[in-house]
């Protein structure tokens, strides 16, 4: 069996899960693990120098619980949930699609090595900010949050990734969501085509290789 490891990557209210979601749907034999799931309970999140509570640093979240989910995965593809397939994914029989979404993707290491693929998805500080009051959370936000808390963390743990991780592709989340979903799903389609291509020519190096062996006894 085939795998591929998707990073739908971003800052807050950038479009992450709208797409994530759209290539869940949309490609067969995929599964759908989003960070968010994986916060720690509120109580266990400090409060800190800023004083508000941490919730957009990588402690906030257990990390070890969505490795050991990853893991699983990997181990365990063929207990993945399917989708009907697409006809252009429909012959790939074997192939396994884990899709990650989530806003401190790439900022934990052993969870950045996984990936084949990387996307990261931005919008302007006003747009950020707008979106992010609309919405309403649990716990919610406090007042002034965004600014005192939310955005200076998203400034520092963006600094972080592009310091320490190369190959992601970086997407503009104010694009029409059907445009980004085109995007992804097209490069998701050339891996697999990397893939099959790389299956039949060591599949022809075996038989080459059988055929050789018979040939010399």
């Amino acid at each position: 069996m085939k795998k591929i490891i998707v990073g739908i990557g971003g800052m807050t209210n950038g479009g992450k899960t709208t797409l994530a979601c759209r290539l869940k749907k949309a490609l067969p034999n995929s599964f759908l693990l989003c960070q968010d799931t994986f916060f720690k309970p509120a109580g266990e999140v400090e409060i800190g120098e800023d004083g508000f509570q941490q919730f957009d640093v990588i402690t906030a979240l257990d990390m070890e619980a969505m490795m050991n989910t990853v893991y699983a995965w990997m181990k365990n593809m063929d207990a993945a949930q399917t989708e009907q397939a697409a006809p252009a994914l429909s012959e790939n029989k074997g192939l396994y699609i884990l899709i990650v979404e989530g806003f401190l993707i790439y900022n934990y290491k052993p969870l950045n090595d996984a990936f084949n693929q990387r996307y990261y998805l931005s919008i302007p500080y006003e747009e950020c900010k707008r979106r992010r009051c609309s919405r309403v959370y649990n716990p919610p936000d406090p007042p002034g949050n965004f600014d005192g808390h939310v955005w200076p963390m998203h400034l520092k743990t963006r600094k972080e990734m592009e310091e320490k991780v190369a190959n992601i592709i970086f997407l503009d989340g104010t694009k029409p969501p059907e445009e980004l979903f085109a995007r992804v799903y097209e490069d998701i389609l050339r891996e697999v085509q990397k893939l099959q291509v790389h299956r039949s020519a060591l599949m022809w190096n075996i038989m080459h290789g059988l055929q050789n062996r018979k040939g010399g006894e």
